[in-house]
């Protein structure tokens, strides 16, 4: 029987009892499934439903076949070997005992003889070199760490994975070992990814939103295709919907307009003494009658139109589109906005990982700095904006500039967004910050909210309004893997957000399609 995952009429309810899924039915089976969605829409607490970690307040979670999981982060504990880390710690020490010739019949006849051939191609496999199964985990680096948790899953061979972003904080060859993985594995996965190229690798795509789950038979593109004709046809619903409640708002109107001037020469007529008082009586009579009949039966018709309009604006999650106009920098052309010549230095002056670098960045250029994990990227931005002092070499920004780091350090988490908008530009007043801020998203109170209490977009987002929102943004901006740990809808809207600056860009990213939606024209790698 083929391996498959299905959740039945399953509801959750968070600790605080707020329910973050209810009545939700899917089903996996053995293909590479994308779960995506918003933060915060419950696709971790999907993968936890599964495992067992969490227990549902309704429903049902099936599982057949074995399972195996990749985090998003591999926690390392003192002591702990990659052997540990790989499952294979009881068998290798099996297989140990009786090279040495201590081993006992029991080992013999449990032993695992392919566990070492296994190891070597699971390994290689996902980039990494022949290691010493014994090497303490914490030796490795973040990369190392998840290649490490991938291989695990090449050896145990379950029949169903599950992945939770596993191309987080992964350089391009940590992404294209994870994306090998999933396009030779056999059995069925579930991945919760932002990584749009990953996504490309899938054949179906599960998206999780406040109006539930739908599934997209095809990759990323595909599903994009799909929603974006979805999302058309859900809003022409809507505009119909909502014309036909204006228009029987207008018929009842002009209804009530000619009942006013009816009743009123009717009063003029009965006035004058030309109708009968009894006959003026059973007008009166019929005419109230039709009236009330008249004024339920438009009754009926509004609720109707308006429960139509309702249901078709149900159907549109309310994304409001990052859409920005923003202020020009007056970064000519032919200037020079940074230079580096003969660069040398890191964060260790006697072991330095930049060495004689030298590159200028020209004008409105967008310029990548790529290159593998421990190459020099965020130590070459720390050198450029003075944190770092060189070894030898110069590094030089000739013009204004603004760095939204991973953290976007810049923002206080204990002050507003509105507070660190005016204390990192204290020229603008009260009605620019508020202006520049609305450009962002972040209308009328939503200004007021604690930087700490913002998800990861939201911040960002922030960063950017506090940076290039005013009236004179800088000429530079530096950003260093801005899209960590972003949904895909947040990424979007920072890719707005920058398509609007026209100043100078340098960035560090290994998302692909990000470099190149926000128009990244030359690369410097590193390493």
């Amino acid at each position: 029987m083929p391996a498959s995952i299905t959740l039945a009429n399953l509801t959750y309810r968070t600790p605080d009892g707020r329910t973050l899924l209810e009545g939700l039915d899917l089903s996996f089976g053995p293909q590479r499934t994308g779960l995506i969605g918003r933060n915060g829409t419950g696709k971790t607490t999907i993968l936890k439903l599964i495992t067992g970690e969490l227990t549902p307040a309704g429903g049902t979670v099936t599982v057949n076949g074995t399972l195996g999981v990749l985090r998003q982060s591999v926690q390392v504990t003192p002591g702990t070997t990659l052997a540990h880390a790989l499952g294979i710690e009881d068998a290798l020490a099996r297989l140990e005992r009786l090279d040495a010739g201590t081993g006992s019949l029991e080992d013999a006849a449990e032993a695992d003889w392919t566990l070492l051939a296994r190891l070597s191609s699971a390994l290689a496999e996902t980039g990494l070199p022949d290691l010493d199964p014994h090497r303490p985990l914490a030796t490795l680096s973040g990369g190392q760490r998840t290649r490490i948790a991938l291989a695990a899953l090449l050896i145990g061979q379950p029949e169903m994975i599950l992945l939770d972003e596993p191309t987080n904080n992964l350089d391009a060859d940590g992404r294209a070992a994870v994306a090998d993985v999933l396009a030779g594995w056999r059995g069925g996965a579930i991945v919760v990814s932002h990584d749009r190229e990953l996504l490309r690798r899938m054949d179906a795509i599960v998206e999780l939103t406040t109006l539930g789950a739908k599934t997209y038979g095809g990759n990323w593109d595909h599903y994009a295709e799909r929603k974006a004709l979805e999302l058309a046809a859900a809003e022409h619903n809507l505009a119909t919907a909502e014309r036909k409640v204006v228009e029987i708002d207008r018929r009842i109107q002009a209804q009530a307009e000619r009942k006013a001037r009816k009743d009123a020469a009717g009063a003029r007529k009965a006035a004058k003494g030309d109708i009968p008082r009894i006959v003026l009586g059973g007008m009166k009579r019929r005419a109230e009658e039709t009236s009330g009949e008249n004024a339920r039966l438009a009754s009926r018709m509004r609720e109707d139109a308006a429960e139509a309009a309702g249901e078709a604006r149900a159907q549109i999650e309310i994304l409001t589109p990052l859409s920005v106009r923003l202020a020009p920098t007056h970064l000519p052309a032919g200037k020079t906005i940074v230079e580096v010549s003969e660069l040398t230095g890191g964060p260790a002056a006697e072991s330095p990982v930049i060495r004689n670098l030298g590159f200028a960045l020209v004008g409105p250029e967008r310029v990548a700095v790529t290159g593998p994990n421990g190459s020099g990227k965020t130590s070459l931005l720390r050198l450029l904006t003075g944190e770092l002092t060189p070894v030898s070499g110069t590094a030089r920004i000739l013009g204004s500039f603004a760095m939204l780091d991973q953290t976007v350090s810049i923002l206080d988490p204990a002050e507003t967004i509105r507070d660190n908008y005016r204390r990192l530009n204290p020229d603008e007043d009260e009605n620019a910050c508020r202006s520049a801020l609305a450009r962002f998203m972040f209308r009328a109170d939503a200004a007021l909210k604690v930087a700490g209490t913002l998800s990861g977009g939201e911040m960002l987002r922030a960063g950017l309004a506090a940076t290039i929102g005013g009236r004179t943004p800088p000429q530079l901006l530096i950003l260093d893997e801005p899209t960590n740990h972003l949904d895909i809808s947040a990424i979007e809207a920072v890719e707005a957000g920058l398509k609007a600056y026209d100043g100078a860009l340098l960035v560090v990213s290994h998302d692909r399609a990000f470099l190149e939606n926000i128009g990244v024209e030359r690369e410097i790698v590193l390493g």
